[in-house]
């Protein structure tokens, strides 16, 4: 027998989606209150926020006449068709929440819409009954949310959750991601009586990036690259941070859409192909990221969270995600400058010193050490195939015993990485530049140049393609075999060429001739994976720069092969010059920076 579920009942069920834990009552409280154009969110929690939840908001608040419909289930003020929910703007929209919150709760609701009045109105209702009632009580503009015994009659739900600490540390982690997303709103937070974080509203550059620091870490804040690009109705701004800050979780990442925070396997997939060959194995990169686009590209309706997204273009954005980033990250190389806004993020300058620098400003020990460019560095780069040879040692094929040529000009900019004084054990370069000391792993700095070089030369020659002596034919589902049909011309300019000879086969006939020796199976269904989850798929490239990256391995200078000062100079210099040089093809640094700060601290000067 079909019949209609008691409203009661309905709701404790939809809040079995919406409401999780006392995190979650937080996030709907805060988003309508940012809805509500709120400057100011104050909330104080008690015993992890199982006892008592409040949330202050000084927004446009809720007028008397909607106080109790304010409380029904979907009832809401965000969107009144199906053209608005098209395109949803504000941060909720479903009508659910306090409905929700309301049915496992004890539930009391004071708002005033009017600035120049301190009396306004007080719903209370309680998840037994549910009944609302309505009653004046004194308020200032703004809306107050207090949620009090949550769970308390759905006890298997309430034995689900954690310790007061661990509950406290999800109702914190809310409040930093609105914080983020909403830097010119103040957040307080109170903790049994406690204020635990204070981030007042930032109206400027500086005091944005503060929040970005405090929230973030100082350490987050000195190892960042400033994000800024737009591209038609896309616009990408933010902060990622350099592949040496990476984190062993994936809990330092941040992403917004149009200002709702998101956890989408599409944008979780371009940032990590950005990341691919700067990063170490088994490392997170760590972000705060800011999408913008045109409300009708991005269906915010496909959780009840709203948590995920889904993108009406979503090969385009995840194109677009993937170069902004890439293109940030290769630039980020020694002697970059830090922007002004990364710069302010930092609390205090480093400790200058100029000990041991000469009186035009260039160390005395770097006296006729300038150095030459390696040898090949800026000729022929070959065809690929070959040019693995020719990148074998270029720096190598220099005399050891050739004339260093003078310096001058003692006037003249120290080069970023400085000048090398001495190798150390046949691994290491010891420089000296204008902060202090530079220390170099010169087989992971020669490897990433050498890895860059085969990899512009590919480019410039293109992928051979290798037919294969018999063709693999593939039983594949309906949609991969479709999508292969789909993208075979975009597949065939990566150098495999598949074609799809029925409903559930495709056959492979060609290979790029790097990877003739793969196996072609795998490796063609995993692209028609990627291709049908994401709308594109790095796996071929992935490979092939897996081929050239054990290439330069191989081809670069090795420890305990001894180098002239002008050798470990031109190394120094096509480092500077190179993409991606802070780290080697397996994501290791390839240098390190200690200021005289750091050498001051070691030996307790200053003390």
């Amino acid at each position: 027998m079909i019949r209609l579920l008691e409203p009661r009942l309905a709701n404790q069920i939809a809040a079995g989606e919406v409401v999780e834990r006392p995190a979650s009552v937080v996030k709907e409280a805060v988003e309508n209150s940012l809805d509500a154009g709120a400057t100011r969110v104050d909330i104080d929690v008690e015993a992890g926020g199982t006892r008592l939840l409040r949330i202050r908001d000084n927004g446009a608040g809720i007028s008397e006449a909607d106080m109790a419909l304010s409380l029904a289930r979907h009832a809401t003020s965000k969107i009144d068709s199906i053209e608005d929910l098209e395109a949803v703007a504000s941060l909720g929209f479903r009508g659910e929440a306090l409905a929700s919150i309301a049915s496992v709760s004890r539930l009391v609701l004071t708002s005033n819409t009017d600035e120049h009045s301190a009396q306004g109105q007080q719903a209370l209702c309680e998840g037994r009954e549910m009944a609302v009632s309505v009653r004046p009580a004194p308020h200032p503009r703004g809306t107050t949310l207090e949620v009090r015994d949550l769970f308390y009659n759905t006890p298997a739900r309430r034995k689900f959750l954690r310790t007061e600490k661990t509950e406290f540390g999800h109702v914190h982690e809310v409040i930093k991601r609105q914080a983020l997303s909403r830097p010119d709103v103040t957040f307080t937070l109170h903790h049994n009586g406690k204020q635990t974080l204070q981030l007042g509203a930032a109206e400027s550059d500086s005091e944005r990036n503060r929040r970005i620091a405090t929230i973030c870490g100082k350490d987050f804040a000195e190892h960042t690259v400033t994000i800024e690009r737009e591209a038609g109705s896309l616009k990408l701004w933010g902060w990622v941070a350099e592949p040496t800050f990476s984190r062993s979780q994936a809990d330092l990442q941040y992403f917004f859409v149009n200002g709702r925070v998101i956890r989408d396997k599409l944008v979780s997939h371009a940032i990590r192909q950005a990341y691919r060959d700067v990063l170490f194995h088994g490392r997170h990169p760590a972000f705060v990221l800011f999408l913008e686009l045109d409300p009708a590209g991005v269906d915010v309706n496909v959780h009840p969270t709203k948590h995920e997204v889904r993108f009406r273009d979503s090969r385009g954005v995840h194109d677009f995600l993937f170069g902004t980033l890439s293109r940030a990250l290769a630039d980020v190389r020694p002697g970059q400058s830090q922007s002004p806004t990364a710069a302010e993020m930092i609390e205090s300058a480093a400790h200058q010193s100029t000990m041991g620098l000469s009186p035009g400003g260039l160390p005395a020990a770097f006296s006729g050490q300038l150095g030459g460019s390696i040898s090949g560095a800026g000729g022929d780069r070959g065809q690929f195939g070959t040019v693995g040879t020719r990148y074998a040692s270029p720096m190598l094929q220099r005399a050891s015993n050739a004339p260093q040529p003078e310096f001058s000009d003692p006037s003249a900019e120290i080069p970023p990485l400085g000048f090398a004084v001495a190798q150390l054990h046949g691994v290491y370069i010891l420089a000296e530049n204008q902060h202090g000391m530079v220390l170099v792993d010169m087989h992971a700095a020669h490897e990433r140049i050498t890895y860059e070089r085969l990899k512009k030369a590919r480019e410039g020659a293109g992928i051979t393609r290798q037919p294969l002596l018999v063709p693999i034919t593939l039983a594949v589902s309906n949609r991969e075999a479709a999508i292969a049909a789909e993208q075979a011309e975009e597949l065939a300019s990566l150098g495999v060429l598949v074609e799809a000879v029925g409903e559930e086969a495709v056959v492979c006939r060609e290979l790029p001739a790097p990877l003739k020796d793969a196996d072609a199976e795998a490796l063609v269904r995993d692209v028609l994976s990627d291709l049908l989850e994401f709308g594109t798929s790095d796996r071929i490239a992935s490979s092939l720069d897996e081929l050239l990256s054990t290439m330069a391995c191989h081809g670069s200078v090795r420890a305990n092969r001894r180098l002239t000062l002008p050798e470990m100079n031109a190394l120094l210099r096509d480092m500077e010059e190179t993409e991606r040089s802070g780290q080697c093809n397996h994501g290791r640094p390839t240098w390190v920076q200690l200021g005289m700060a750091d050498l001051d601290k070691l030996f307790l000067r200053g003390r």
